[in-house]
């Protein structure tokens, strides 16, 4: 980032909100990078899926390492194609895409899953490997390589990720702080089914938590905190876009209104809901002292809260060449593409709301893209 980038205020507590997105996830690597440019350093990483995994291995290294350990993930998980694209050539570009994605789909991806054969649906009900299309013990061994477990077990950061548990249905957070995290969490919240089997954690089996919620914006606000929160939220899917033309365009926008899972309007509300908190509780502060005594009241207390929150949330926008096999591209030059946006927004959020990030709000502040959204 350019050297006039503005500082990020050190009073508020700072999170990082990390959606899933699979190969989309270099976008948030890159946003991570252009945020330690602007003295960010998370205290609190929660992400679901690709997002779990970037989460686990910033917290999981020490900040002069981060950057390091997030490449050498993203390296290893793309792959270089054998020629030079045409610029500006979108039909090429689109047809690489989708070669590149249905290779992934074929092939696996390097340090990360590995089709299984013979197929599930040769196989018999209950054997290993009948519930998914791949093996995804080569992520097991590209964790444990890049993340230091002991390093998110010493809590020096908050470390939640997001699954849902199989039997009930229910969305779960393991969180560093309530107990031990291994590589088997982080791969849970990565295991999005059909195409990767559920992890078990203490007898228990878990997806991806992108079944039931994509984004783990509401249970960091919903966790109690006796400090400011300034938001960074990472999503990789947009809610909103055009109306398609063709049935493959189709296909790109349900995934986008599916893993979008509501996020600006689920943020907007989250913020609406805060702010009536923070307006209950000036009220409550205005009660004579009698009034102030009764359990009516004392209970009313303990649902208002005082701290302010401000949410910057970042949006992937998709290429005009990419499909909806544009979050199992691993291709090495859509990585970097990816990467490069995440960098190039931050920027652009860092010069637009300069003095939004720099002071202390006056209620819960959501900015977007560029936008402001709500909250003003």
């Amino acid at each position: 980032m350019s050297g006039s980038a503005p500082a990020i205020p050190s009073s508020a507590q700072r999170v990082l909100v990390l959606q899933g997105g699979g190969a989309l996830g270099a976008y948030q690597a890159g946003v991570y990078e252009a945020l330690t440019a602007s003295s960010f350093c998370p205290d609190w990483l929660a992400g679901i899926s690709i997002g779990a995994i970037n989460a686990a291995i910033i917290a999981g290294n020490a900040p002069e390492k981060r950057l390091v350990a997030l490449k050498n993930f993203w390296e290893q998980v793309s792959a270089s194609l054998p020629f030079e694209l045409p610029l500006g050539n979108e039909q090429i570009r689109t047809f690489v895409s989708e070669t590149s994605a249905a290779w992934a789909a074929t092939f696996g991806v390097n340090g990360f899953f590995r089709p299984r054969f013979p197929p599930p649906i040769f196989l018999p009900s209950g054997v290993t490997g009948a519930t998914s299309f791949y093996d995804t013990t080569p992520l097991r061994d590209t964790l444990e390589r890049l993340i230091d477990f002991d390093l998110i077990n010493a809590k020096q950061t908050r470390l939640s990720l997001g699954t849902v548990n199989v039997h009930t249905g229910m969305l779960r957070y393991f969180d560093n702080t309530r107990q031990k995290i291994g590589p088997q969490h982080v791969m849970a919240s990565g295991a999005l089914p059909p195409g990767f089997p559920p992890i078990e954690v203490n007898g228990e089996f878990y997806w991806d938590g992108g079944v039931v919620s994509n984004t783990p914006l509401e249970y960091v606000l919903d966790e109690p905190a006796n400090r400011d929160l300034l938001i960074f939220q990472v999503d990789l899917f947009n809610a909103e876009g055009p109306l398609p033309r063709t049935i493959l365009d189709v296909m790109d926008r349900e995934k986008d209104i599916h893993f979008a899972s509501r996020t600006r309007h689920n943020t907007e509300r989250a913020l609406q809901s805060h702010d009536a908190k923070m307006a209950l509780h000036r009220l409550l502060n205005s009660l004579p002292e009698g009034l102030r005594q009764t359990a009516d009241t004392r209970f009313l207390e303990k649902l208002s809260e005082e701290r302010k929150i401000t949410v910057a949330q970042l949006v992937y926008r998709r290429k005009p060449y990419e499909g909806s096999s544009k979050d199992h591209e691993f291709s090495r030059q859509a990585m970097i593409e990816h990467w490069q946006a995440g960098v190039a927004d931050v920027e652009h959020c860092m010069m637009r709301h300069r003095e939004k990030l720099r002071c202390r709000p006056e209620k819960a502040t959501m900015m977007v893209g560029g936008e402001d959204r709500a909250g003003e």
